[in-house]
């Protein structure tokens, strides 16, 4: 069997090219406003880029949208793909395949947040009638492409190296309570976590740009370990089970969506003021309400799973 044959694969990475290609074309427009932009000036040169950077913008705009809305699409690939990899009983052994694919699963991560930073830089400047953050905004845009394109060679990496003859580990392999970090257990991860939650909300309340952006990193870090190792127990019911891809899957009624989409968007929100001003030196202070709001949301929803086993049974696992 060939992964590249596989319909998911071909319609993920027919969708990824394309996205690519129309950024490239964007690419040419890039950069003669990098090089001839001048809003000072009333030429048909300069009437000209304006008209053209409103079309680069719609094309930008809409191929970012698409790379996020891919980003899910290809965790969907990799749940289908477990049913193909011997061995993987979910996403994690798929990612575990090869060397490549946590890598490749970070990259993705990390360039939908820059992505997603370029749409806010855009509607400032937008915002601005002026144009400008717009030279700014498409030097980070060119920083952008050169990430998509290397994804796009960490993804025919990834999908070529996937064996398919030999067995791959599964999830009750690749995630043992032995690998919490710092030697804490479940209780004084549980404990930790809350406290770090406290204290991101009370500086993202008091709008502390760069405590913020380092307390939301924790948080994240925080989070990921804490969902693996206390919360997904209590998910799946089972003291055993500890993995944060099978509450992706539709047993678990996808659960798993909202929890890793709420922790993202509350972290994004609260790293984002920081980026933001250090790439166009301006401060915006509207992004802590939406991190205090989806954090609180990631946060109910996970300790929901443990409220309720604990009604149940008087215990906790």
């Amino acid at each position: 069997m060939n992964i590249f044959l596989l319909n998911d694969i071909i319609v993920f990475l027919f969708i990824e090219i394309i996205l690519v290609v129309l950024m490239l074309i964007s690419e040419f427009s890039v950069i003669k406003i990098l090089r001839k932009w001048d809003f000072g000036v009333t030429t048909s040169l300069q009437y000209s880029l304006e008209k053209r950077n409103y079309l680069v913008n719609t094309i930008i705009d809409f191929t970012i949208i698409g790379k996020i809305v891919l980003f899910i699409f290809f965790i969907k690939t990799l749940a289908e793909l477990s049913h193909v990899v011997p061995g993987a009983m979910c996403i994690a052994g798929v990612v575990g395949a090869n060397d490549y694919g946590e890598v490749l699963l970070l990259l993705k991560i990390f360039i939908v947040f820059m992505l997603a930073v370029w749409l806010i830089i855009n509607r400032l400047d937008l915002k601005s009638k002026r144009f400008v953050y717009i030279k700014k905004k498409y030097l980070f845009f060119n920083f952008l492409l050169l990430l998509v394109l290397i994804e796009l060679l960490a993804e025919v990496l990834y999908f070529s190296n996937i064996p398919l003859k030999v067995p791959v580990f599964c999830c009750s392999t690749i995630f043992k309570a032995d690998a919490l970090p710092f030697g804490l257990d479940r209780t004084t991860l549980a404990l930790a976590f809350y406290a770090i939650f406290a204290v991101t909300i009370v500086v993202s309340y008091l709008k502390k740009i760069i405590l913020s952006f380092l307390l939301n990193a924790i948080f994240l870090f925080s989070s990921y370990f804490a969902v693996t190792y206390f919360f997904s127990i209590y998910i799946y019911v089972l003291p055993n089970h500890q993995c944060p891809f099978c509450i992706l899957q539709k047993e678990y009624f996808y659960i798993g969506y909202f929890i890793w989409i709420s922790l993202f968007l509350g972290v994004f929100f609260g790293i984002a003021a920081y980026v933001v001003e250090s790439i166009i030196k301006i401060k915006e202070t509207t992004f802590f309400k939406y991190s205090i709001l989806f954090n609180t949301i990631f946060t109910a929803i996970c300790s929901y799973f443990v409220l309720i086993y604990y009604i149940k049974n008087g215990v906790f696992l």
